[in-house]
């Protein structure tokens, strides 16, 4: 999956962001390393995108830039931050790796969830309020997800985010047990 001699996506996607939003708020580079807290050579690496950078430093320039995380990180034309499936963190060792998924805004509330279910088994859920979404992560198994408008299979390692502002209905019709994570946002 990963070689060291490559680059990785997600440092081509920051570099064109980190530059894109610098620009766009008529900062220097000086300014923006300043308000970062990095040094002006480190933010000139990282708009070349030489440098593999931190999760930290990532957050302290967005927040420099007044924007989400996932605005760094995500491909430069995303339209939505509901797939953005990039790495986001590369380690040491081929297999160590962070991928961040999916990013939505929340107001108020954020609920983390371990969902177990045998075969043949159902749970149907009337709409949440406005504004409400589902990220749901599957781990084991295939999960089916009913909507109002469209059924969605999602396979173990994938994920998918909707407005949970609808009928939603889960469904394990497999022959094993499905888990998934299911995170609630509003």
């Amino acid at each position: 999956m990963h070689k060291s001699s490559e680059r990785p996506d997600v440092l081509v996607h920051v570099a064109a962001n980190v530059r894109r939003l610098r620009q766009g708020a008529s900062l220097s580079q000086q300014v923006l390393a300043e308000r970062a807290g990095v040094s002006r050579r480190m933010l000139v690496n990282i708009e070349k995108g030489d440098v593999n950078v931190s999760l930290s430093t990532l957050d302290r320039l967005a927040e420099a830039l007044g924007v989400l995380f996932y605005a760094l990180v995500q491909p430069p034309d995303s339209e939505d931050s509901a797939r953005i499936d990039e790495v986001a963190w590369v380690g040491r060792f081929p297999d160590s790796h962070a991928r961040l998924l999916a990013s939505k805004p929340a107001r108020q509330e954020v609920e983390l969830w371990s969902w177990s279910m045998e075969p043949g088994d159902t749970y149907e859920s009337v709409a949440d309020g406005t504004g409400w979404h589902e990220m749901l992560v599957v781990i084991e198994g295939t999960l089916t997800l009913e909507l109002a408008d469209r059924e969605v299979t999602i396979e173990a390692g994938d994920f998918h985010v909707y407005p949970s502002d609808q009928f939603h209905r889960y469904r394990n019709e497999g022959a094993g047990r499905l888990r998934f994570i299911r995170n609630v946002v509003h």
